[in-house]
This record gives structure tokens, C-alpha cells and sequence, in this order.
């Protein structure tokens, strides 16, 4: 199989890491997190400029129709320089609204072109209080109303939440996963922001009899609602094997300039040894995610989630050791917020428990059908 970029991907992925090795450096990053808001509309206007925000749309809503390949390129340029803005939460709502509103016209296609134009943002509501990492366990209830839905229930750590025009919420109707398009202003909604760890910004959203429409067919609500989980998690590995390559060569070039004993320590042979580990870890980790983006419009479901998890496995992996490693050769530097190595470890800790942990994902890779009879 061959993963080596058109000449198209290789431009979009240059012409990105210019604008942010120029506007969007660490002090840069780090003024944005500081403000109330986490994000910074400037920055996303040069998103727009860049066409980021129409590459997933269709291209009757004036997008670009980008593949999920397209779509790797961007979220590892993204992760190599740790941007926070609502960029992977955008994109994930894209490809819902792609999946569960079947062919864009009326409203959705409307929402489509705004995504496009860089007027609305999404967020998509993958996890609710105490759920853990199971996708169909949804206490949030639909029901009927004259002119749509009414919401009730919470969701928790709703990235980029507060910063969304529109969420995408799954809910029960009548026994059954249904997804809704919900407004950042509708009544009966209350948004608690805040930032986490990894100085993204996340909210947990409240409703109470909020408005909503219906995405689609609530028949087909469960499957749609695992296959736009799985593309989440196949952007969020992508962005990890940026974080990881911008940690490896972070701390490479610490190591040529801390010396011990009258030299770099680059120079020790066990050092050296160690960085080449973590280098061998990132690439395994960019393998199984090339993989997942090829797999990931499979007409094969099993096929699909069995790349996903893979990946999934790996990137966790590999960043724990990357993670771990940097920060040991950074020594007490490692762990401050002074460094980009410290943010870049705690991006990569918060995408290995977004939408399943490694243990998580290896459950459901050997629940899949075949594996027990491959391990025999």
C-alpha cells in the first residue's frame, strides 16, 4: 500500500507548517490559551484563508471533499505545533452531519456552507457523566415536539464545547441512539466552560427541554454514531504522531545543548540509544495511523474498527513512551510549563483517554470476529 502524499497533500502540509512556524510558535500558542476564551479568531480566519475549514465539507456546500487522508495531513501539522483552536471538534461535526443527515440540502447544507466559510463551528457530545468510554451508554432523552425535539439530559467534557455554534448531541429516542443538531442559543441549554489539563477548552452542557432537530433516521443512529466516533479517534492519532515528532525533535536538540561532564549529552551512546527507541515508537505509531485512514471508509465495518483500534493502541503506546522519555532526557526542564516538551506530553496523555485508552481499544480489537481464531 502506498502512503506517500500527492503533490496536492505535500502543499497543504507545507503551506501549514509556514503559517504556524511563523504565527503560531510557542509564546504565540501560549498567549492564545492565556485569554478568556482559549481560542483566537484570528487564527481561525487564517485557517479559513488556508482552506481548512472546507476541506472536509462536500463540495456542492462549497468544500473540497477532502479524504480522510487529506484530513491526516492537517490534524499532524496541527499537533506538531499543539494549536488549540476548535479545529479536530469542527471537522468530527462535519462528518456527522455527512453521515447521519444522508445527502446535504434544507438546513444541514445550510450548516455546511457556514462550516465552510468559516462562520459556524460544531462540537460533537461524545461522552456523558459516568460513562466511561462506552459510546451507547446515553442517558440524554429526545422527545417529540411540534416543530422538533426537545433535549434532556448532560454531557461531559465536550471539546471545544463553549467555543461551538452548533453541538451534535446523541440521544434515546424511543429505545433507540438518535442523533440532533442543537444551537449554542437555544433556550433550555446551560454551558459550563473551562480548560483542561492540556490547556484545550472543554464545557459540560446541561439541557432541559432544549430545541433540537433530528439528524437522519434513528434506525440507523448506532452505527452512524460509531463510525463518526472512530473517525474522531483516527484525527486524534493523526495529531498525536504530529505532538510526537515535534517531542522527538525537542528533545534531540536539548540533548546537543545540555552538557555533563564538559560535553553534550547527546554524545552518550545510552542517551543516544534511548532517543532512537522513541523514534522507532513514533514511526510504528505513523504507520498503524496511515493504516487507519486507508481502512477508515471500508466497506467493511469490522475492518474499519479493527484499524481504528489498532492505532489507537499503538499511538497510546508510543506516546507514553515518548512522553516518559522526553521528559527523563529534559530532566527538571521536562516538567515545567516554560517548555513545549511539558505541553506536548499532556496533549499526547489527554488523546490516549479521549474516546478510549489503549486498554479500551484492545478489548474491542480482540472482540472482533477472526481474532481469536488469528491468535490461534
Amino acid at each position: 500500500m502506498n502512503f506517500n502524499f500527492t503533490e496536492e497533500q505535500q502543499q497543504l502540509a507545507d503551506a501549514l507548517r509556514r503559517y504556524l512556524d511563523k504565527s503560531y510558535g510557542f509564546e504565540a500558542r501560549q498567549a492564545v490559551v492565556k485569554t478568556p476564551e482559549g481560542v483566537s479568531a484570528g487564527h481561525w480566519n487564517a485557517f479559513v484563508e488556508l482552506g481548512l475549514t472546507a476541506l472536509p465539507v462536500p463540495a456542492e456546500q462549497g468544500g473540497f471533499d477532502g479524504t480522510p487522508l487529506d484530513m491526516l495531513v492537517v490534524m499532524q501539522e496541527l499537533g506538531r505545533a499543539l494549536v488549540v483552536e476548535p479545529y479536530w471538534a469542527t471537522a468530527v461535526g462535519v462528518e456527522a452531519l455527512r453521515l447521519a443527515g444522508g445527502v446535504p440540502q434544507g438546513d444541514n447544507a445550510q450548516l455546511l456552507e457556514r462550516v465552510a466559510s468559516g462562520e459556524a463551528r460544531l462540537a460533537v457530545a461524545f461522552h456523558e457523566p459516568e460513562a466511561r468510554y462506552d459510546l451507547f451508554s446515553i442517558d440524554t432523552t429526545a422527545r417529540e415536539t411540534g416543530d422538533g425535539f426537545a433535549l434532556t439530559g448532560a454531557k461531559s467534557v465536550v471539546q471545544h464545547g463553549a467555543q461551538a455554534d452548533y453541538w451534535i448531541v446523541p440521544a434515546r429516542l424511543a429505545g433507540e441512539v438518535a442523533l440532533f443538531v442543537v444551537a449554542r442559543d437555544a433556550k433550555g441549554v446551560e454551558v459550563q466552560d473551562y480548560r483542561t489539563i492540556d490547556c484545550q477548552r472543554a464545557a459540560t452542557l446541561k439541557f432541559d427541554g432544549a430545541h433540537a432537530r433530528r439528524l437522519g433516521d434513528a434506525s440507523v443512529g448506532a452505527a452512524v454514531w460509531e463510525q463518526i466516533a472512530d473517525y474522531a479517534t483516527f484525527l486524534l492519532c493523526a495529531e498525536a504522531i504530529g505532538a510526537m515528532d515535534a517531542l522527538n525533535h525537542a528533545t534531540v536538540e536539548y540533548t546537543k545543548t545540555r552538557q555533563q561532564f564538559g560535553v553534550p549529552i547527546a554524545r552518550f551512546q545510552a542517551l543516544q540509544h534511548r532517543m532512537a527507541e522513541m523514534l522507532i515508537h513514533a514511526e510504528q505509531a505513523r504507520s498503524l495511523t496511515y493504516l487507519a485512514a486507508a481502512r477508515y471508509s471500508s466497506e467493511s465495518a469490522d475492518e474499519r474498527r479493527r484499524a481504528i483500534s489498532a492505532a489507537k493502541v499503538r499511538v497510546g503506546q508510543a506516546a507514553r513512551y515518548v512522553g516518559q522519555q522526553a521528559v527523563q532526557l529534559h530532566g527538571g526542564m521536562g516538567v515545567t510549563n516554560e517548555v513545549a516538551a511539558a505541553h506536548l506530553f499532556k496533549r499526547l496523555t489527554i488523546i490516549d483517554t479521549t474516546l478510549g485508552d489503549v486498554d479500551h481499544h484492545l478489548e474491542r480489537f480482540a472482540a472482533l470476529p477472526g481474532f481469536a481464531g488469528s491468535a490461534a
